[in-house]
């Protein structure tokens, strides 16, 4: 199953160098691959991975455990973010 994986601000470096640029990986995963899992491949510290959306809409932290993703979907990950 086929989604898009995006990760943003300083998260793209966790990304493959050629995919840095747009922020952008296609990824073909299991279709009971939960977020958890389809994540961990790219190494990203716990602590950076803040506000995660799945086509636009938040999944809180204890479902990023569970929740699977449909064909096509959009997972979008940004770390924490200061600012004033």
């Amino acid at each position: 199953m086929n989604i898009t994986f995006k990760l943003f601000a300083t998260l793209t470096d966790y990304l493959p160098v050629t995919s840095r640029r747009s922020n952008i990986v296609m990824l073909d995963v299991a279709p009971d691959a939960t977020i958890s899992q389809i994540i961990a491949p790219f190494g990203l510290p716990p602590k950076l991975v803040h506000l995660v959306l799945v086509n636009g809409r938040y999944i809180e932290p204890e479902a990023r455990l569970s929740t699977t993703l449909n064909e096509g979907d959009v997972l979008a990950i940004w770390p924490p973010i200061a600012g004033g």
